[in-house]
């Protein structure tokens, strides 16, 4: 094993690596998968000198630890959290040096879900289908972080250019989803498109990487019957039998029987995975 490497301390709670997903290959039932909040991928990246396409962690709630073999310029983001080098406070949003040998310690999140910490070359592990991303659903690329793995990292970029002023949107108080109903909003009353788009719902528990499960008002079905089986997209807003709406994430199936009443467009989905249990929905209908 090469000394451009990272052994992992502590791995958290769920802890990937993530780079911006393989896309192209629904059609083999594989989904995206990659970074939930990829503009948080892109700045962290950009902050160490690397590509935005390079890999990262990308951890969950409670952070995780690593020991870098070598020293390594390293960029936490996503959602702030506290960073500590050999147990003293390090920043987080900008580019900082560590030794080798030392342990970084990215604490848990203080607001928000998701924090991505990108090394200086990126995680070197090997592509499958052209990503490095863990994909929960289908188990390609690199399993989930446990204690003692070891990642190796590409070779350390030669320069960093300047980053201006990140901007850091931070993680929202309400997630307002703006959604283009259809193809299958017809499956519904029109009670229920109204209570979609007029009603408030939170941010459930069970929640992952596959999809953004909702709590509140369930929608009613206008069709009773059986919808085969269908492409899924990115952001689709599928109605499971228990009417409550659940927004498709990077780890989605690329099929489904239930109906998707709506659609929530790509860009706006990053706030999605940042938003905490409870966090306030608003659906805005948009042509």
């Amino acid at each position: 094993m090469t000394d451009r490497a990272v052994g992992v301390v502590r791995a958290g709670a769920l802890t990937t690596v993530q780079d911006l997903g393989r896309a192209g290959h629904a059609h083999l039932g594989v989904p995206r998968s990659g970074a939930l909040d990829p503009a948080a991928l892109r700045l962290v990246n950009r902050l160490v000198g690397n590509p935005e396409t390079a890999a990262v962690l990308e951890t969950t709630v409670d952070g995780c630890a690593v020991r870098p073999r070598r020293a390594v310029t390293v960029a936490v983001g996503g959602a702030p959290c506290p960073v500590r080098v050999d147990g003293r406070p390090a920043a987080w949003g900008t580019a900082i040096r560590v030794a080798a040998g030392s342990v970084l310690d990215v604490g848990a999140a203080a607001r928000g879900v998701r924090a991505y910490v990108a090394f200086g070359g990126g995680i070197a592990v090997e592509p499958v289908l052209g990503s490095r991303s863990t994909d929960l659903l289908s188990g390609l690329g690199p399993a989930p972080l446990v204690g003692e793995t070891v990642l190796p990292l590409g070779p350390e970029p030669a320069a960093r250019g300047a980053v201006e002023a990140p901007p850091w949107p931070g993680p929202p108080d309400e997630l307002v989803l703006p959604i283009r109903f259809g193809p299958r909003d017809d499956w519904f009353t029109a009670a229920a498109l109204r209570t979609l788009a007029t009603r408030g719902y939170r941010v459930s528990p069970a929640s992952n990487r596959i999809g953004l499960r909702l709590e509140g008002p369930p929608l009613e079905r206008a069709l009773t019957g059986e919808l085969a089986s269908e492409g899924m997209v990115l952001g689709a807003v599928q109605v499971p039998p228990d009417g409550r709406p659940m927004v498709f994430l990077a780890d989605h199936p690329t099929t489904g029987g239930y109906p998707v009443v709506g659609v929530v467009r790509e860009a706006d989905l990053g706030a999605a995975a940042q938003a905490v249990p409870g966090t306030p929905v608003r659906f805005t209908p948009t042509r």
